[in-house]
């Protein structure tokens, strides 16, 4: 017959062993994904970033997703929400609004973000050493749209009013403006600002854009825009006006020209920099990835429909000629 103490003895060999085993079945890291967009191809780009760190989501690593679908007012509930869940990491998406969402409702969990100017708006120190528990990468969103202006302005050579369509629920849309004014101002054009927050105010901006006889549109950045391109590039089809845009998905849409940097690298890199949290990096250390490439896609299949002829200079500049 076994004593009382013997049974003591080997029960408490047994929690010893569970123990150990209990640490081994912790329950995955869990990564919070916020966007001011809609679920798209780009996921996959992010993907590829966390595998090439080791991590796939559903067999080492959970993602819990939260999309605003360009409704910019819904960010920082769905941010909080993501705190609550305890994620190890957040990232946020869709420009300069879901960071700061992200950033309003922690201190702590690391962000990581694709925005615009990063330093202009607060969300860390400066690129090399962010400093606190943000870091990412820089799109450029609208540090590009003078450059967008002047691509625009050399196709339509003949242009002298030139719409910008911006979206004024986006926290940079004012510095946007100025920008385009500025670049606007210096080439002698004449340059109609168009407000657009939802899809039938798209439709009433170019109702507008014809009344006010414009000669070419530039479309800002705006993940609401990215969202709604197949909408901007038929209706750009449908009155006839030539457009720019700021991602190459537009021209690969129909879309007549971008110039841009590319989200899939952008994705990818911000998948690298999660994943890389996950094993214990800070994100004070991990400096904001600025884009080396840009793109610069025409669509010539549009630009015939247009009546268009691309100059030899932009052909001399193009990355990609989709026929």
């Amino acid at each position: 017959m076994m004593r009382r103490r013997e049974v003591l003895l080997l029960a408490g060999g047994a929690m010893a062993m569970a123990r150990p085993l209990r640490a081994q079945q912790k329950a995955m890291p869990m990564i919070g994904f916020l966007s001011a967009g809609s679920p798209g191809p780009l996921v996959a780009a992010f993907h590829r970033g966390l595998s090439e760190t080791g991590w796939v989501e559903g067999k080492n690593v959970a993602v819990e997703y939260r999309w605003a679908e360009g409704h910019y007012d819904r960010l920082p509930a769905l941010a909080a929400d993501l705190v609550s869940r305890n994620v190890e990491v957040i990232v946020a998406t869709g420009g300069n609004v879901s960071a700061l969402a992200a950033k309003s409702v922690t201190s702590t969990i690391p962000i990581v973000f694709s925005t615009g100017d990063p330093v202009e708006r607060g969300l860390v120190a400066s690129l090399a050493r962010p400093g606190g528990n943000l870091t990412g990468a820089s799109i450029m969103l609208t540090e590009l749209m003078p450059k967008r202006l002047e691509l625009i302005s050399e196709l339509v050579s003949l242009a002298r009013v030139i719409a910008l369509l911006v979206n004024p629920k986006n926290p940079s849309t004012e510095s946007m403006i100025r920008d385009v004014q500025e670049a606007a101002r210096a080439k002698g054009v004449q340059l109609q600002i168009l407000n657009a927050g939802n899809e039938s105010e798209i439709d009433d901006a170019f109702a507008t854009l014809v009344q006010l006889h414009v000669d070419a549109l530039l479309v800002g950045t705006d993940s609401f825009f990215y969202n709604r391109r197949e909408q901007l590039v038929t209706l750009a089809a449908r009155h006839a006006v030539p457009a720019i845009y700021d991602f190459r998905e537009f021209a690969e849409s129909g879309g007549l020209i971008s110039y841009g940097t590319s989200l899939i690298g952008i994705y990818r890199q911000i998948g690298i920099y999660v994943g890389q949290i996950l094993k214990g990096a800070k994100p004070a250390d991990l400096p904001v990835q600025q884009p080396t490439i840009f793109e610069l896609v025409v669509n010539l299949k549009t630009a015939k429909a247009l009546g268009l002829t691309i100059t030899p200079s932009i052909l001399a500049r193009v990355d990609e000629i989709i026929e």
